[in-house]
């Protein structure tokens, strides 16, 4: 197994979960200050969307405008339109990514219209964002399949990603929104992408609704892919979805595997741990993931707690 020594995390809590569970501005700020400290530098921060459908994230500007800056810092979000785009470049984002669905059906009932629609739109928004100098992306939400439909495998990405190109979009988040992809999809489908664009230019979003995230990492670092969305606490949902798996892979869960197999992501896991607690706690809702519940695994400088034990 060949694996890189390091790997870009980007975390999408500041969005996946707020855009589900309302909270004040301030709390926001705090998460992400305390995710700085703890060494992320990749974020997607909020979206740029109407405010009467995701009333959680209409404070988008002022998020931008009060987190703090530090060098190599990265501030993403997704955008809907081309009004969203122009907020999301007078807001100061460096990259937005256009919420593009896979599945038809979907499309239409989160935003109203077409997966073919969409792409027009996309169209009109590349000239805006070269003249601006945000870079724009798209996602690709469902990419393995779903949310009521069967696994998308890598041949039916083909047509979608000869559109992309021809549009001038070159990087793209694959997301996995419900959870269907086991290794042996993630090989299928990222490599399919990946005859079109460089690993560079590729995100993969793993979303656990079925207990495969972390499966899913070490098939994407072996190729190539060195940039994954994780989400904190395994936090997150679709407003309009509720009770839906909408969560993110834990970030907790994700750094600490990666730590063990000798990946650096530059990120201080025992702060990410107590972060991830408190943002629970803030929140209001349990949260998933293994180590914040368990402990991390021992080592010679962190040895384990004492035994507790008792028939």
């Amino acid at each position: 197994m060949s694996l890189p020594d390091g790997v870009r995390i980007r975390e999408i809590a500041p969005r996946l979960t707020f855009q589900d569970h309302a909270v004040p501005t301030d709390v926001k700020i705090e998460l992400v200050r305390r995710l700085i400290d703890a060494g992320v530098r990749g974020f997607e921060l909020s979206s740029f969307v109407r405010p009467d459908l995701v009333p959680g994230l209409a404070d988008a500007a002022e998020v931008f405008a009060r987190v703090p800056r530090v060098p190599g810092l990265s501030l993403g979000c997704c955008v809907g339109n081309a009004r969203g785009l122009a907020r999301a470049a007078d807001a100061g984002a460096d990259t937005a990514h256009f919420l593009l669905s896979a599945d038809e059906e979907f499309a239409r009932a989160n935003i109203g219209r077409s997966t073919a629609d969409s792409l027009r739109e996309l169209e009109r928004m590349a000239a805006y964002a070269a003249d601006k100098g945000i870079l724009l992306g798209t996602y690709v939400i469902f990419a393995w399949g779903g949310p009521t439909g069967p696994a998308r495998t890598g041949e039916e990405l083909q047509p979608l990603a000869r559109r992309l190109l021809d549009l001038g979009v070159e990087h793209w988040i694959l997301a996995d929104s419900s959870g269907y992809a086991a290794p042996p999809q993630i090989r299928e489908l990222v490599s399919a992408a990946l005859t079109h664009v460089p690993p560079g230019n590729l995100t993969v979003q793993i979303h656990d609704g079925r207990g495969m995230g972390l499966a899913a990492l070490l098939p994407l670092l072996e190729l190539g892919v060195h940039a994954i969305d994780t989400s904190l606490a395994g936090s997150g949902g679709h407003p309009a979805m509720p009770g839906a798996q909408g969560g993110g892979l834990c970030t907790e869960d994700a750094v600490q595997m990666l730590e063990l197999c000798g990946v650096d992501t530059g990120i201080d896991l025992s702060r990410l741990i107590e972060t991830a607690n408190w943002l629970t706690g803030e929140i209001g809702v349990p949260g998933k993931g293994f180590v914040r519940h368990t402990g991390r695994v021992p080592s010679t400088a962190r040895p384990g707690d004492p035994l507790a034990f008792t028939w």
